[in-house]
């Protein structure tokens, strides 16, 4: 079995004791932002399986909008992600 070289770790654990790889982030190439996605690229970069600046390139985001979905994260829950919740938590 291959194992290709990449720098960091393979893994990390995330919040709940769960563990984190990359195969478990969302598709580059992923153009539609459903809650989980936004949520796994976070818990990614919160438990240091990829950097900011790598998730930035690797998913072609603002900084902006990673901002704003880490801030979400923080002070609502995973929850704040949903589209059809994104009003009520940025009147809060």
């Amino acid at each position: 079995m291959y194992l290709r070289k990449i720098e960091g770790p393979r893994t990390v654990e995330v919040a709940g004791g769960k563990r984190m790889s990359r195969a478990d982030l969302p598709d580059p190439r992923t153009r539609r932002w459903v809650a989980s996605r936004k949520a796994a690229v976070i818990r990614a970069i919160d438990g240091g399986l990829i950097s900011r600046k790598e998730a930035l390139e690797m998913y072609a985001l603002s900084d902006e909008e990673l901002d704003g979905w880490a801030e979400a994260v923080r002070q609502h829950g995973e929850k704040a992600l949903k589209a059809t919740a994104t009003q009520k938590y940025r009147q809060l």
